[in-house]
């Protein structure tokens, strides 16, 4: 630093120039080209747009089912639009709309037995609306085909050599000089009953046939209805293999099943249905049915299981869930499991102890409370009703007819009239074990005469002036058919241990 103090004409605080030097532009040269060139990106769009495009339908804007909607219902309409409407009734949340035959569900055989006291979505219809030119799928629509392809149904099948087409199944079986005609109601569709070699004849290739319709835990949903219609259209037998707990009263779903699709049920095996679409089916003169474009979420409920079933208190219930925890279970519950004999088996456990337990670790736990439910409609007996065995039964009735039991019509006696009514009827039924009829025929004098020896204290006496005299004996000419008439036998003509025999000799003997 003071070497360069030291040196003449330089100042090191004066400040740079005013006009800085101009560069020369014909020496220097021009900066390279970049190897590859910028792209031109768009620019950003605003994520808050001043239009906000509408929906076209409401319905399509569903919340999330983790959502916390809830909105208190009551039984009635809870939503129009036209001629559709949501409404809440003994079935659940069901869809009704113009021309439908019945009203749809989203589950026919799951039914509820309580009214829904809320719902988790706005009441909207899970239907396409109407507005819309095609089916919503959720896609844009595809670009039309070059192809025409043609279209067949029974009535118009295709040549036997065409290639390219699938099989389509004709109408019928018909008997012997009979055709297809055209069928409106379901007995005209199904036609005349099938017979046992028809039957045979259509389920023995389906046997082991794969192509089928699998009813899950949700029942027959409203979906299945055209599914089973286009299995029909390929063969005229559908088959329907149900899984999971429906399969508890295969009873409700067989019912279900025939009353919505209008086929009849052919045969049955288990847990697998074979389902017949009519000798007069027709698929182009089939019910069409809209598709439901997705699942209603489940309605609120009333709670089917409670702190403490009724007859019981907290503390009892609370000890009988301690005694469960060490049971053995009767049965082991799978998915997809077949349940036919549940409700059968859980009746017989509970003649031996009034706790039953089941393993339910491989089911949902939705299914809970449906096998619950179930098991309690179908198995809490009568309180005016006793369920016994045909052989207790038939012993009852006898002893009833024979006057050795009595059945009581009231049930709600008091004691004092109860014994009262034991009393009576120790009485007469005394009287009657110890009793022999006489027959008496009056005479003229007024004075009577017995037939048949007196019956005292369970033994026979006769007097010693009970001497027959000659006016007693009266000739055959004398006796008349309306003396014979007034006399009514207790024991029915037939009923003798001799009778029975002269009956089983009369039938050997031809």
């Amino acid at each position: 630093m003071p070497i360069l103090a030291s040196l003449p004409g330089l100042n090191l605080l004066s400040s740079l120039p005013s006009n800085p030097p101009q560069n020369d532009t014909t020496s220097s040269t021009p900066p390279p080209s970049p190897p590859i060139p910028i792209p031109k990106y768009p620019p950003p769009r605003s994520r808050n747009p001043k239009t906000n495009v509408p929906r076209s339908n409401p319905a399509l804007s569903i919340p999330h089912r983790r959502s916390n909607y809830r909105k208190p219902v009551q039984k009635g309409v809870i939503s129009t639009d036209g001629d559709r409407c949501v409404i809440v009734g003994e079935n659940g949340v069901s869809y009704k709309l113009p021309g439908a035959p019945f009203e749809f569900q989203y589950s026919y055989s799951e039914t509820p037995s309580a009214e829904p006291i809320a719902i988790r979505e706005p009441a909207y219809l899970p239907f396409a609306p109407p507005t819309m030119p095609r089916p919503w799928t959720g896609k844009a629509p595809l670009k039309k085909s070059k192809k025409n392809i043609p279209l067949f149904d029974s009535f118009n099948p295709p040549p036997p050599g065409k290639k390219g087409v699938k099989h389509v199944e004709k109408p019928g079986p018909f008997p012997f000089g009979k055709y297809p005609k055209e069928g409106k109601t379901r007995e005209e569709i199904l036609g005349e009953p099938l017979k046992k070699w028809e039957i045979k004849m259509l389920v023995k290739p389906l046997l082991s046939y794969n192509r089928q319709v699998n009813l899950g835990r949700d029942g027959l949903t409203h979906n299945m209805l055209d599914l089973i219609h286009s299995h029909w259209k390929r063969r005229r037998v559908c088959k329907i293999k149900c899984k999971g707990v429906p399969t508890v009263d295969m009873d409700n779903v067989c019912r279900h099943i025939e009353e919505k699709t209008g086929g009849k049920i052919i045969h049955r095996v288990g847990g697998v249905v074979y389902l017949f679409r009519g000798r007069n089916y027709n698929y182009r003169t089939r019910p069409q049915y809209p598709v439901m474009l997705w699942k209603p979420a489940t309605p609120v409920y009333p709670k089917l299981i409670q702190e403490a079933p009724e007859g019981l208190t907290k503390a009892e219930a609370d000890e009988f869930r301690k005694k469960g925890k060490s049971l053995l279970p009767i049965c082991t519950l799978a998915k997809n499991g077949v349940y036919a004999s549940l409700v059968k088996d859980v009746r017989d456990a509970f003649e031996e102890c009034p706790l039953v337990k089941i393993d339910c670790k491989g089911l949902q736990p939705s299914d809970y409370k449906k096998i619950a439910k179930s098991s309690d409609d179908s198995g809490t007996p009568d309180a005016q009703r006793v369920v016994s065995s045909p052989k207790m039964i038939s012993l009852w009735r006898r002893a009833i007819e024979s006057n050795k039991a009595l059945l009581l019509e009231e049930l709600a006696l008091g004691p004092d009239a109860l014994l009262e009514k034991v009393e009576e009827f120790e009485g007469m039924s005394l009287a009657i074990e110890h009793s022999c009829e006489a027959l008496v025929l009056s005479s003229e004098d007024g004075s009577s005469s017995s037939s048949s020896a007196e019956f005292k204290g369970g033994s026979y006496s006769e007097d010693e002036n009970d001497i027959y005299s000659s006016d007693d004996i009266i000739d055959d000419e004398d006796y008349d058919d309306d003396s014979f008439a007034e006399v009514n036998p207790s024991i029915p003509l037939g009923s003798l241990p001799v009778d029975k025999i002269a009956e089983r000799l009369r039938r050997e003997s031809k």
